[in-house]
C-alpha cells in the first residue's frame, strides 16, 4: 500500500494513512540504537560518578537490566522484517516506566536521568504525534506524582518497617520528590511534550502534503488526455475533502469562450467528469469579483462567513458577498471552496469544491490548496498544449496527405479517365494506336501505385529499436525491389547492433527517403544499401547507378547547404540525430549518399 492512499484516515483536512511498514521499521530500529546508546551513556556516567546511584544493588541491576533488554530490542528489530503495533507498545510502556523507577533510586528525577524523559518524548513524537506525545508527559507526570506519594506517605514513615531486603541501606533524595519541586518537573515535561508533539505534527503535515500533490503530480499523463487528467485530479480533491461536487470553470482568454466541466462524488465512488453547455453569461458568474484568490464561504442562518486569501498566502477582506449569492442560486450549496487559475496567460479559470468536509484551522487549508494548485497547474496546462500540438500536428498532416493525393492520385486519375475516353472514341477508326496507349496508362497507374504505398509507408508509425533495426530495413530493401523491379540489396557486417532508438528510427526514413529518391528521379538499375560499425561511429550508405545529382564531385553536408543541392528531407534528418551527411554524384553513373552518426548519440534524448 502507498503511503498516504487511504482517504479514512484526515489530517487537517488531507488524506492521511500510517506510515508504510518499511519507514515504522526504521524509524524503530533508529530509536533501539538510541536507546542502547543512551544507556551506554548511562552507564559510563554512573561508573564515573558512582554517587548518582549510590551502592544499592538494586540500582545497578535495574541499570543492567534496562541496558540488556535496549540491546535484545535492538537485535529482534534487526531480525524480525515488520513491528507490529503491540510490540511498539510494549517497548514505548517499558520506556515510560523506566525513567520513572530509575529515578527513585538516583539522585531524583532532575538527576542525569532526566535524559530518559526526554527520549521517551522524543520515541512518542517520532512513532505518533501532538497526542500521543502529550498523552506520554501526561504518563510521565502521573508516575512521578504516585511515586511522590508513596515515598512521602509510606517510605518515610513505614520504611524502616518494609521487609524488603534487596532495597536495605539504600538513601533516598526525598526532597526531590516533594510536590514543589515536582511541580515544576512536571511543567517542564508537559511543556517538552508540547513542543516535540507540536514540531512532529508539523513535519508530518508537510510530508503529507508533499505526498498528496506528488500523488496528483504522477495522475497527470499525457496520455490520458485532459479530460482524463481533470478526472483524476478532481476525483481526489472531492475524495479528499469528502465533498459532493466539484465544478470547474474557465475561460479562454483570447477568444471568451467559456468551458465549465462538473464532477459529482457519491457514497464515496467519483462519477465521469463531464462538460457541461456553458453561456456569455457563465463567465462573470463563476469567475469576475470573487474574494481572494482561494476563499471558503459557508451560508448559515443568512449569514455568510467568508474567508479568503491573496496570492501570498495573506488573508484579505471580503468585499462582498454578491458573488456567492449569484453562485447560490445556480449551484445551491451550505458551503465552497473556491480556487482561481491562471495558465501561461492564455486561460483563467477557478475550480469550486461543494460542501467539503475538513478538520484543521481553514487558513492552513486554503494555503495547501493555493500551494497545490500552483504545482499541479502547469502540469495540467503543459498537457493541454501537447494535446493541441498534436491536434495541429494532425491537421497539418492530413493537409499535406490530402495536397499529396490530390496533386499526385488525383490528377493522374483524372488524366487517365480523358486518354481512356479518347481511346474509347478511336478504337473504331484507329485500333492500332490502342495498344501503344494502354501500354502508356498502364504504366502510368503502376506509377501511382507505387506513389500511394510510398505515401501510406510515411503515414505509418514507425516502432523500431535496435533488436529489430536490421530486419525491417532488409525488408524495406526486398519490398523496394519487388514493387520497382530495380535490383536492390542490403549488405552488413553488423551482427548484435547496439544503436538509441531514435537513431533507428531516423536511419530507417532516410533509407526509405533514399530509396523512393533512386526510385523517382535516378533511372537505376541497381541499389545497394550498407551500414557498418566502428568504436566510434556507425555508417549508412544508399548507392544506385542511375543519372546521379546536376553536380559532379563530392560534397559534405555545409557544402550542399551553401549550393542548395542535396536531398532536403535527407539533410533534415541526418542534422535530428547530430550526423553528417556526404553526398558523391557522377552524372550518368550513379550517386553515393554516406551518412555518418557518431556513438555519442546514444545519448541523447529519446524522442
Amino acid at each position: 500500500m502507498s503511503l498516504y492512499a487511504n482517504t479514512n484516515h484526515r489530517f487537517f483536512g488531507m488524506a492521511q494513512a500510517p506510515s508504510d511498514a518499511s519507514e515504522t521499521r526504521r524509524i524503530e530500529r533508529w530509536l533501539a540504537t538510541a536507546r542502547v546508546f543512551l544507556a551506554v551513556s548511562a552507564l559510563i556516567a554512573i561508573r564515573m560518578d558512582p554517587t548518582q546511584l549510590g551502592h544499592s544493588l538494586a540500582a545497578y541491576g535495574l541499570l543492567g537490566f534496562y541496558m540488556g533488554n535496549s540491546i535484545l530490542v535492538l537485535m529482534l528489530l534487526r531480525r524480525r522484517k515488520a513491528s507490529t503495533s503491540s510490540f511498539r507498545l510494549l517497548v514505548h510502556a517499558a520506556d515510560i516506566i523506566w525513567p520513572a523507577f530509575i529515578s527513585v533510586f538516583a539522585e531524583g528525577p532532575r538527576s542525569p536521568f532526566f535524559l530518559f524523559f526526554v527520549f521517551v518524548l522524543t520515541a512518542a513524537a517520532y512513532r505518533w504525534g501532538l497526542w500521543e506525545t502529550l498523552s506520554t508527559a501526561a504518563a510521565e507526570v502521573v508516575l512521578l506524582w504516585a511515586e511522590s506519594l508513596f515515598l512521602l506517605h509510606v517510605w518515610v514513615r513505614h520504611g524502616s518497617a518494609l521487609p524488603w531486603r534487596l532495597f536495605s541501606g539504600l538513601q533516598i533524595n526525598v526532597t526531590e520528590f516533594e510536590p514543589k519541586r515536582l511541580f515544576m518537573l512536571s511543567v517542564y515535561l508537559l511543556v517538552m511534550g508540547l513542543l516535540l508533539g507540536y514540531l512532529s505534527e508539523q513535519q508530518k503535515r508537510l510530508r503529507i502534503e508533499k505526498a498528496v500533490v506528488t500523488r496528483m503530480l504522477s495522475t497527470v499523463r499525457v496520455e490520458a488526455g485532459l479530460t482524463g487528467t481533470l478526472q483524476q485530479l478532481c476525483g481526489q480533491i472531492a475524495s479528499m475533502y469528502a465533498a459532493g461536487r466539484l465544478l470547474v470553470a474557465s475561460q479562454e482568454i483570447h477568444s471568451r469562450r467559456t468551458f465549465l466541466g462538473e464532477l459529482r462524488n457519491g457514497e464515496g465512488v467519483a462519477s465521469d467528469f463531464i462538460w457541461l453547455d456553458s453561456g456569455p453569461r457563465d463567465a462573470s458568474r463563476y469567475l469576475d469579483s470573487f474574494p481572494g484568490e482561494v476563499c471558503y464561504a459557508t451560508h448559515e442562518k443568512g449569514r455568510w462567513s467568508v474567508i479568503a486569501l491573496d496570492r501570498e498566502g495573506n488573508q484579505v477582506a471580503a468585499p462582498s458577498t454578491e458573488p456567492l449569492l449569484r453562485l447560490q442560486e445556480r449551484q445551491p450549496f451550505r458551503s465552497v471552496i473556491a480556487i482561481s487559475f491562471v495558465f501561461g496567460g492564455e486561460w483563467r479559470g477557478r475550480v469550486f469544491v461543494f460542501d467539503p468536509s475538513w478538520q484543521g484551522e481553514r487558513q492552513e487549508e486554503l494555503r495547501f490548496l493555493l500551494d497545490l494548485f500552483r504545482q499541479v497547474g502547469p502540469a495540467i496546462y503543459n498537457v493541454y498544449l501537447l494535446h493541441r500540438l498534436r491536434r495541429r500536428a494532425g491537421a497539418a498532416e492530413r493537409t499535406r496527405v490530402a495536397r499529396e493525393l490530390h496533386d499526385g492520385a488525383v490528377q493522374s486519375l483524372i488524366a487517365v479517365e480523358m486518354q481512356v475516353d479518347v481511346l474509347r472514341r478511336q478504337a473504331e477508326n484507329s485500333p492500332h494506336v490502342v495498344s501503344d496507349e494502354l501500354d502508356r496508362i498502364q504504366g502510368l497507374l503502376r506509377e501511382e501505385v507505387l506513389k500511394l504505398r510510398e505515401l501510406m509507408q510515411q503515414m505509418k508509425s514507425i516502432d523500431v529499436d535496435a533488436r529489430r533495426f536490421l530486419n525491417v530495413v532488409r525488408d524495406a530493401v526486398e519490398r523496394f525491389e519487388r514493387e520497382t523491379g530495380i535490383s536492390a540489396r542490403f549488405a552488413t557486417d553488423v551482427e548484435n547492433l547496439e544503436m538509441p532508438d531514435k537513431v533507428c528510427r531516423e536511419l530507417l526514413r532516410i533509407v526509405q527517403e533514399g530509396l523512393v529518391n533512386v526510385r523517382k528521379h535516378s533511372k537505376a538499375r541497381h541499389a545497394l544499401v550498407r551500414l557498418t560499425s566502428s568504436a566510434s561511429e556507425w555508417s549508412l550508405t544508399v548507392e544506385d547507378d542511375g543519372k546521379g545529382f546536376p553536380f559532379s564531385g563530392r560534397l559534405k553536408h555545409d557544402e550542399l547547404d551553401e549550393m542548395g543541392k542535396g536531398p532536403t528531407i535527407i539533410k533534415e534528418r541526418v542534422r535530428l540525430i547530430a550526423g553528417a551527411l556526404t553526398v558523391e554524384s557522377n552524372p550518368g553513373l550513379g550517386t553515393r549518399l554516406e551518412i555518418k552518426v557518431p556513438r555519442s548519440g546514444e545519448s541523447s534524448d529519446e524522442l
